[in-house]
């Protein structure tokens, strides 16, 4: 089956899913809570921590500006939440010696998992093997204990199967996640770029001798939409499968959803 006919396929069995405190736990313990403004302050990320630990659960993540990792690695020392932050973002276009020295100044701040963007302009200029030894090193200044996560930018890519080839390269390169966007670019996340993206991962998994998973990011702002993204992963993946070592959301609006519908 084209890969094209096969995303539409998954796509097409998606149920709506209905609100529920179950459902939020479930969709919680999966957010990467993020802050990426350009004016966030020392005291606005301090208040904004404040929402990654709620009720019923927490995030697996807090993603912020590398200035801020320091505050936030201090915030959640002893927790499970863990500590991320962005490299070579959001043009993705910095030298390779930049962002080499942007993750190494990251990990001793305390970061630990890094979302790098994709080098998507050269990669669309045919340059993969640059593509390919920028992850290598990128996977390289981080370690096996630091997870490195790789933006793909699926909006400014071609097609599916451009999306799917990067996912491969990726991937085979060393990253443990593929993300889908930076939110910084008119095209977001889709459900068909992540379709793709999940399809490349069920294909590599048994190959590869490593936990590879996936991280949806830019415009998932509410409950129904996110209910979507782990609906196409457990149909693909198994709902098994699905847990914050394989699934992350990338979102600032959507534990505000949260908090105000257990409010009610």
């Amino acid at each position: 089956m084209q890969l094209a006919d096969a995303v539409k396929d998954a796509i097409k069995n998606l149920q709506p899913v209905e609100k529920s405190i179950p459902l939020m736990q479930r969709i919680l313990g999966l957010i990467d809570l993020t802050s990426l403004n350009n004016n966030d302050t020392e005291a606005g990320i301090a208040a904004f921590c404040e929402k990654a630990q709620l009720m019923f659960g927490h995030v697996a993540a807090v993603c912020v500006y590398p200035r801020f990792v320091r505050l936030v690695a201090a915030q959640f020392a002893n927790t499970p939440v863990k500590t991320a932050t962005v490299v070579n973002f959001p043009e993705g276009d910095a030298s390779l010696e930049t962002v080499l020295l942007e993750i190494g100044a990251a990990l001793e701040d305390g970061a630990e998992e890094i979302d790098v963007v994709f080098p998507y302009a050269r990669y669309l200029g045919g340059d993969d093997e640059y593509a390919r030894s920028f992850i290598e090193a990128c996977k390289a200044a981080c370690g096996e204990k630091v997870k490195l996560k790789v933006i793909l930018e699926t909006g400014m890519l071609v097609d599916l199967n451009m999306i799917a080839s990067a996912s491969h390269v990726a991937l085979i390169s060393g990253a443990d996640f593929i993300k889908t966007s930076t939110g910084k670019v008119e095209q977001g996340a889709t459900l068909e770029a992540a379709a793709a993206m999940l399809f490349v991962i069920r294909e590599l998994q048994p190959r590869l001798q490593r936990t590879i998973g996936i991280k949806i990011s830019g415009g998932v702002r509410d409950i129904e939409q996110a209910a979507m993204y782990v609906e196409l992963a457990d149909h693909i993946m198994g709902r098994d499968w699905v847990n914050a070592t394989t699934f992350r959301i990338g979102a600032s609006k959507l534990v505000d959803e949260m908090i105000k519908e257990t409010m009610v």
